[in-house]
């Protein structure tokens, strides 16, 4: 399975091409799968760990402390604690190349026409192309 699972690269995505993204679905992400850049986290230190059942890639409003960033969801998985509780965690490629990792609870799912996340997109990555050919 693992050579089915392409590696994530550091060029980001705009708001017409994130569909390109490929995620991290089907089974738990181990390190070996974060090193070769196939899985943005994998957690050892929690229990009955199982992928979330969702449609991936997904276009995300991600709130952090400094306000709502937008990114795309490309592995879900939920682990249970020791104390019984299960996190539903996310990796989350951002507009600009970089990897995150999130809680589910942390982020609202949209779709790609949504208004804010399109600007929020847009204002990531600037004016990257520029105006001139």
């Amino acid at each position: 399975m693992s050579d089915e699972q392409p590696s994530f690269d550091d060029t980001g995505f705009d708001v017409d091409d994130w569909t390109r993204l490929k995620p991290f679905v089907g089974v738990l992400a181990t390190l070996d799968d974060v090193q070769r850049r196939v899985a943005i986290f994998a957690l050892g230190d929690t229990q009955n760990g199982r992928p979330i059942d969702m449609e991936l890639p997904q276009p995300v409003i991600w709130w952090t402390d400094d306000g709502e960033e937008a990114a795309i969801v490309v592995q879900a998985e939920a682990h249970d604690t020791e104390d019984g509780e299960t996190m539903e965690v996310l990796g989350l490629l951002t507009p600009d190349g970089g990897g995150a990792v999130a809680l589910l609870e942390d982020v609202d799912l949209v779709d790609d026409t949504d208004p804010v996340w399109r600007k929020l997109v847009t204002e990531a990555i600037g004016d990257e192309e520029g105006d001139e050919d």
